[in-house]
């Protein structure tokens, strides 16, 4: 039985999951292939190809077009950066749910942290741009450590850094990475069906499936994270 006096611990995904980043990250890749003469990729498919970091979006984005045919993939992830952060809150937005879905958590005594494949200073820095930074109690990127999702070490590490147990904690996310890392870590999962994963959602394997944040509490309810 789990300890019913240990807060439970809300690790959520971030692009996909918390922001809908696409339109952003498709600005700065085309603005890559442009660069290199390659053809532009359309807004839609670029949502299934984020979620797995910069190296593995700009792979899939050079990939539609004969890959990367020599160039260096640290030149390209260089120059991806660049271009993604002057631009990366441009066209980005909260998906609907998530300022009350946090404060709810907050309110329930619910430590919340961040887990993600984004650079954490990136990440931070879009937090603080919409005024919830101070609702996280840790927040991992995928520079955090020498490895991340799926590898588990970054759900559990983060777990730890946000005061929070194992066994009292569930992951939310909207990838394979994001499930993967929770089974492998012994942490029940989440996956939300607006994200941006290419495969059905329902395929993830993930404990439940929410199709909006505001069911997030609710959901712990049934997870036995919440009283």
């Amino acid at each position: 039985m789990k300890p019913q006096h240990a807060p439970c611990t809300v690790v959520f995904d971030l692009d996909g999951t918390l922001i809908d980043s696409a339109p952003d990250l498709a600005g700065a890749l085309n603005d890559l292939l442009v660069q290199y003469e390659r053809p532009q990729v359309r807004l839609p498919d670029v949502r299934t190809m984020v979620g797995d970091g910069a190296v593995s979006l700009i792979r899939r984005g050079f990939g539609r077009s004969g890959g990367l045919d020599g160039i260096p993939i640290e030149r390209l992830r260089n120059r991806f950066l660049a271009l993604y952060v002057d631009r990366m809150t441009l066209e980005t937005s909260l998906f609907p749910g998530a300022e009350a879905t946090l404060h709810s958590l907050h309110e329930r005594g619910c430590r919340v942290a961040l887990c993600t494949n984004k650079p954490v200073g990136m990440a931070e820095d879009i937090l603080r741009y919409f005024g919830i930074r101070d609702r996280f109690h840790a927040v991992l990127g995928g520079d955090s450590l020498a490895v991340r999702k799926p590898d588990p070490l970054h759900l559990s590490v983060t777990i730890e850094r946000a005061g929070g147990q194992i066994g009292r904690a569930v992951m939310v996310g909207d990838s394979n990475a994001d499930v993967k890392a929770a089974r492998h870590a012994g942490v029940p999962s989440i996956a939300v069906s607006y994200g941006y994963s290419s495969d059905p959602v329902e395929s993830l394997g993930a404990d439940l499936v929410a199709d909006h944040l505001d069911q997030i509490p609710d959901f712990l309810v049934r997870l036995e994270l919440l009283g």
